[in-house]
Formats: C-alpha cells, structure tokens, sequence
C-alpha cells in the first residue's frame, strides 16, 4: 500500500452502519465516552485504594476492592465497543480520559482505610448518577440495546455503593 492510500484511509470518515441517525451516534458516544472515561478513573482509583490499604481488615478490603475493581475493567470494553457499534469513536488516551471524567483523583501518599472506603462510595454515587445522564440520552434517541446495558451497570454500581456504606457503616 502507497502511503498516500494509507493516508486516505486514516482520513476516511466513519461509516459505521446503523439506523440511529448522526445526532443519536454523536450523543450517544459522547455520552458514552464520559462514562468511559469516568469507569477508568474510578478503576484505577480503586486499585490504588486496593494496593495501598492497610489496617485490621486489610484482607477483606483488599479483596472487596479488587473484586470491584475486575467488575469496572469489565465494563470498559463494553463501553468503547457500544460507542464504535453505533459509528462513534472513542476516547484515545490518558490525557482524554483526563479532560472528561468527573471523578477527582486522590494521589496522597496515605488515606485510612475507612477514608478510602467512604470516598469510593461517593464515587460509585458520582458513577450511578452519570450512567443515569447517559441512560436518558439513550432513552431520547431509542437505544434500547445502550440503555438495557446501563441498567446493568446501575446495578452494579448500586450493589458496589452497598458493600461500600454497610463496610463503613458504625452502630
């Protein structure tokens, strides 16, 4: 292949056949993207929760994070692939995920583990609520297929918040 062809073709628009139409494909996958990009921040926020908590119960969290954890990874693959099934790209980078989620970071060299805990399930709160955003605008346009994916994942997201309150939950 002549590089000039290699060219037009990393140009070519994308035509992904669906019946949604271009206004759905762009809500949708923006949509998509910024919960893609918020599932990724919390996983890794999660993992870092599960590498570095400490303390009497140290084996339960560190399994109940990373339990959660494999639960987000899951998801993102899901994610990406919804958004490139309905002719929509995807987030491309690090840097992209940085410009769109809305999960804050916490980079502190040590937080207590009823800290950690207590800050995921705010977290998880954060997540349902912009799955709840994305399974509206799924909703508006017909994406039966999208939206019957996030009710799922509200699910999940629920069940995770759960484990997280009664975890820290005091008498």
């Amino acid at each position: 292949m002549r590089i000039e062809d290699a060219r037009k073709r990393r140009e070519a628009p994308l035509d992904t056949p669906t019946n949604l139409g271009p206004d759905a494909t762009k809500d949708i996958s923006a949509a998509l993207n910024a919960l893609l990009a918020d599932v990724f921040a919390l996983y890794v926020k999660t993992k870092n929760f599960h590498w570095h908590i400490s303390g009497p119960h140290f084996r339960d969290y560190h399994l109940l994070l990373d339990e959660q954890a494999a639960q987000m990874f899951a998801m993102t693959d899901e994610i990406a692939e919804r958004a490139r099934k309905l002719g929509g790209t995807t987030i491309r980078s690090i840097g992209h995920i940085a410009k769109v989620k809305q999960i804050e970071d916490n980079d502190a060299d040590f937080v207590t583990a009823e800290d950690m805990l207590a800050e995921l399930k705010e977290d998880n709160l954060t997540l349902t609520e912009r799955m709840r955003r994305t399974h509206n605008v799924c909703g508006q346009h017909g994406d039966v297929p999208t939206a019957s994916l996030i009710e799922n994942w509200i699910d999940e997201a629920e069940r995770r918040t759960w484990f997280l309150f009664e975890t820290t939950r005091r008498p």
